[in-house]
């Protein structure tokens, strides 16, 4: 009663000691498409040492024979698959970091607007009894910045440099009509850059920064510069306030940590985020893209 347990058991031990023998071998195939020559001669070196000291020369031999010809015929091909397996599953990898990055792109929009929209409608209902001129271009102007801010919002990577512009200046009206005299504006947007792609929404981040953390809270208020260049390596906006300046250790905050973030996805490298505090005071924070963006 008992052999045919026993065959049965035999044979599950040879099938786990062949499972076992073709991990080894594959974990081994593997290895040598990964190793270099260098490193692979040095090894067979070491074992036809140790087989002569240990007087097995021919497993030794055996060894280095597989080694070699399985690196030669095989190995190229392997380290090619592998690489390729590498490659799209870092293609994967960049696709759900850029995916995450626009969701969060949406959340964080969702949350701002509604909050800017809200400041500016009251802003509004409460000049349209006091000033009533004024309670008029506040909102045209926010006809402007809403026909500008939405086409950009369902960007997915970016827009025209001139769109962007527009955005901001539609955007600096409506904070020119609430601050009065408290703020001053310039824009410096060369023609040939109007039609430039650019991400979405950078710019803006720039400019309400420069507003929310520069100018507002200065009792005098100030003036912000925006301004585009194009250079030999990219094109760089830059937005430039005399307000109370930039805390270097106080960390980026989210809207530039975003940015930071966004432009590692879209341009790897090849994109820089830069903050200076001017001699004169305040803060200058510079945005620089390739020209014509590259695949990372």
């Amino acid at each position: 009663m008992n052999k045919p347990a026993n065959h049965k058991d035999v044979w599950d031990v040879i099938n786990d000691l062949w499972r076992t023998a073709k991990q080894l071998w594959w974990g081994f195939f593997d290895w040598l498409a990964e190793v270099s020559w260098r490193n692979l001669t040095i090894l067979c070196g070491a074992v036809l040492f140790a087989g002569i000291i240990l007087r097995y020369q021919t497993l030794a031999l055996l060894f280095v024979l597989i080694s070699v010809t399985t690196k030669s015929v095989a190995g190229g091909k392997r380290s090619a698959e592998m690489a390729a397996e590498r490659a799209t599953t870092r293609a994967n990898v960049e696709a759900l970091e850029r995916s995450l990055l626009e969701a969060r792109m949406a959340a964080l929009q969702a949350q701002i607007e509604p909050h800017f929209l809200f400041n500016t409608l009251a802003l509004i209902g409460q000049l349209i009894e006091t000033d009533p001129s004024q309670a008029s271009k506040i909102h045209t102007s926010l006809i402007q910045y809403l026909r500008a801010a939405l086409p950009q919002m369902r960007a997915a990577t970016g827009s025209r440099l001139g769109q962007q512009f527009d955005l901001s200046r539609a955007y600096l009206n409506i904070m020119q009509a609430r601050m009065r005299d408290r703020l001053s504006v310039s824009f410096d947007l060369p023609v040939e850059l109007m039609h430039a792609e650019f991400p979405s929404m950078m710019l803006q981040t720039l400019v309400e920064n420069a507003i929310k953390h520069g100018i507002e809270p200065k009792p005098e208020g100030g003036h912000i510069a925006i301004r585009a260049a194009s250079s030999d390596d990219g094109i760089t906006v830059t937005v430039t306030d005399n307000g109370l300046g930039f805390n270097l250790h106080a960390g980026d905050g989210v809207g530039l940590s975003n940015i930071r973030e966004r432009l590692k996805v879209l341009y790897g490298g090849n994109a820089l985020l830069s903050i200076e505090t001017p001699l004169t005071g305040g803060a200058q924070v510079s945005i620089r893209v390739p020209k014509h963006k590259e695949k990372v």
